[in-house]
């Protein structure tokens, strides 16, 4: 069994030991249907002998799950990476048609009414249909593909910002502002303030669920230091060495005498 691509044999694996290890081709005589189909098995079976080609490539699948990465085998992770880049490429190009049937479908929506504002919610819709439709009169769009997107825009915000994505916050938090500005543009003099008042109610009921779990407190992280600090003092002393027993050279100060008996 072979292991972190080490070579085998002085070798390093190689698909053309699969040849290698392949019995003897029949020979001209024998060489028809029946005798190729037994070629082919006897070769089969040999490969996935103990140290043929095909049973050392399995081992180092089994191997590879129990491994790191820099320790696989080669082929496996050329095969991954391989598998990798393509299953990446085929999303791209899903999500490409699907941008672009989705753009195509909001250009195509029939043009509709702007409600007739009644009720609780059509003092807050339709203001926004109204300064849609207004807006798009200098826009190559229709009324309904805005009012689509702005819908689907807030949809995406709130659901995403429940689940905590930031990105989906902050597209929450456009379409509240750009929401309530719609509102006090379109909505007549008498009664701006009023709707205005009303799509913030509705506005920061629904940020509720929206904004779940988002804090204005700073994140205080206490963490012990990582190092550690001992003030130490060093005295470094000389002590001179003494001198030999029975020295005198005389450099003695005169008021220092021998102790005498």
């Amino acid at each position: 069994m072979q292991h972190d691509d080490k070579p085998t044999n002085g070798q390093h694996p190689n698909f053309l030991d699969l040849f290698n290890q392949l019995p003897p081709e029949p020979s001209a005589p024998e060489l028809n249907s029946t005798g190729r189909l037994g070629w082919l098995r006897a070769a089969w079976k040999t490969s996935w002998k103990e140290g043929g080609f095909l049973y050392e490539r399995w081992e180092e699948v089994g191997q590879a799950r129990h491994v790191s990465w820099h320790e696989a085998a080669n082929w496996i992770k050329a095969a991954l990476l391989f598998g990798g880049l393509s299953l990446i490429v085929l999303m791209l190009d899903a999500a490409g048609d699907i941008t672009s049937a989705t753009l195509k479908a909001l250009s195509d929506v029939p043009a509709s009414g702007a409600g007739d504002g009644s009720g609780m919610w059509g003092t807050v819709d339709h203001p926004i249909r109204v300064f849609l439709a207004d807006q798009a009169a200098y826009l190559p769009v229709a009324p309904a593909a805005l009012y689509a997107f702005w819908q689907l825009t807030g949809l995406l915000g709130l659901v995403g910002g429940f689940f905590g994505n930031a990105g989906a916050r902050i597209a929450w938090l456009l379409f509240g502002i750009g929401s309530l500005a719609m509102i006090w543009s379109a909505t007549p003099a008498g009664g701006r303030a009023a709707a205005t008042g009303l799509a913030a109610l509705m506005w920061a009921l629904a940020s509720i669920f929206a904004l779940r779990g988002l804090s204005l407190r700073p994140i205080v992280h206490n963490h012990p230091p990582q190092y550690q600090f001992n003030p130490a003092v060093h005295l470094h002393a000389t002590i001179p060495a003494p001198a030999p027993a029975g020295d005198d050279y005389g450099d003695e100060p005169d008021n220092v005498h021998p102790l005498q008996r």
